[in-house]
C-alpha cells in the first residue's frame, strides 16, 4: 500500500526521474536511505515500472511526429500486436477500444518517410494520420 509520502516521491520522480535520493529527501524531509528504501518498495510493488527519457525528435532529425489510428483488417490483429513495437519509428503504441484497434505515436524525418511508413501499415489495416503540431506542456504546481 502506498501512502502520502510515497505519492510525493512519485510526483518528484515524474518531474525528474534522475533526481538523487538526497535531493528528493531534502524536498520531503526524509533521509536519502529512507527515500531509497521507499523507491525500492515502489519498484518491487510494480508501482514504478520503468524510468524513461523524453527525446527532442527534431534534434534527432525527425521533423514530423504523428498519431496514427489503425483499423485492423480481419485476421491481422495478432501479427500487428507482435510487430508494431519493432518499427523504429514507433515511439508509443496502444491497443484501444472504439472504431480503431491501435493508436501509435511515431517520429519521422519528413513527409516521404511518413508516406513509406503508412505504406507499411496498409498491409495490416486502414490508417488515419493526425499530424502533431505541438505538445501542450503540463502545468507544474
Amino acid at each position: 500500500m502506498i501512502n502520502e509520502i510515497d505519492t510525493e516521491i512519485i510526483n518528484l520522480l515524474k518531474e525528474n526521474a534522475r533526481a538523487s535520493f538526497a535531493e528528493i529527501g531534502r524536498k520531503i524531509a526524509l533521509s536519502p536511505s529512507s527515500v531509497r528504501e521507499r523507491v525500492q518498495k515502489l519498484e518491487d510493488l510494480g508501482v514504478i515500472k520503468s524510468y524513461n527519457i523524453q527525446l527532442n525528435q527534431a534534434l534527432l532529425g525527425n521533423g514530423l511526429e504523428v498519431f496514427i489510428l489503425l483499423k485492423i483488417f480481419d485476421g491481422k490483429l495478432k501479427s500487428i500486436l507482435s510487430e508494431i513495437n519493432t518499427f523504429p519509428e514507433v515511439q508509443e503504441a496502444f491497443r484501444i477500444t472504439g472504431p480503431y484497434n491501435i493508436h501509435v505515436r511515431v517520429a519521422l524525418r519528413d513527409q516521404l518517410h511518413l508516406q513509406r511508413f503508412i505504406d507499411k501499415l496498409i498491409g495490416y489495416g486502414s490508417p488515419t494520420t493526425l499530424l502533431i503540431l505541438s505538445e501542450i506542456e503540463k502545468n507544474k504546481s
